[in-house]
């Protein structure tokens, strides 16, 4: 782990200059691949390469971060016992949550998505990437501060699944409320809290998702 007092050697940056027109052509061809994102919650049982998601991961792991601590860890769970036990925590806190505790505006909001708190996704998707975030490091057992940890796992999150939707794989941002479960199913130290859950793999035969759209970009852009 780097000592706080020791120094970066500054290296000259590496940055290609594009003419407008190769900008604008590669700006649209990504928002156009992006367009083609969807949350799936019906997934293929078919395994996926261990070497994409690791790539995939290499790539979040390439996110921006405060005091580039990286506060991160991205456990792969392949395993069906792990799986089963993650989706039966995982149902139980979601089970709680829309018999008990959503508010009847959450419950409108939702229900044109048909969702629910059956998660069998869980257990039939190939693979399940837990993202971490590190609250603080530990250093021979003494707190280590990191800074910003939530927005730099954001970011992260947002290169994972840029990267997996890039490779061809599909995905679905999980956040069961609360999740010390996975944590604890997966022995993460008390310094790591769990940020998202995201299945990861193929997307079932038939397989529909909801017709929705995104705001326009007027509506999201203002201009100063």
């Amino acid at each position: 782990m780097t000592n706080p007092k020791e120094t970066y050697d500054f290296v000259p940056l590496v940055f290609e200059r594009r003419t407008p027109d190769v900008m604008l052509a590669r700006a649209r061809a990504f928002t156009a691949e992006l367009r083609t994102r969807r949350s799936v919650r019906h997934f293929s049982e078919e395994p996926v390469p261990g070497e994409v998601i690791d790539e995939c991961i290499r790539a979040a792991g390439l996110a921006p971060s405060g005091a580039n601590r990286q506060p991160w860890t991205f456990a792969v769970v392949t395993d069906p016992e792990l799986k089963r036990r993650i989706r039966i925590a995982a149902e139980a806190e979601e089970k709680e949550l829309y018999e008990k505790k959503i508010s009847d505006e959450w419950r409108a909001a939702l229900e044109p998505l048909g969702t629910d708190w059956e998660k069998p996704y869980l257990e039939t998707v190939p693979a399940l990437i837990v993202v971490f975030r590190h609250a603080y490091d530990l250093e021979e057992d003494r707190k280590k501060t990191n800074y910003y940890t939530m927005e730099s796992v954001g970011i992260a999150l947002g290169f994972l699944i840029a990267a997996l939707h890039h490779a061809g794989l599909a995905t679905l941002t999980h956040t069961p409320s609360p999740m010390g479960f996975l944590g604890d199913i997966l022995g993460r130290g008390k310094n790591e809290r769990a940020y998202v859950l995201l299945p990861v793999g193929y997307p079932a035969a038939g397989c529909e998702v909801p017709d929705i759209g995104k705001k326009p970009l007027d509506e999201i852009r203002l201009r100063f």
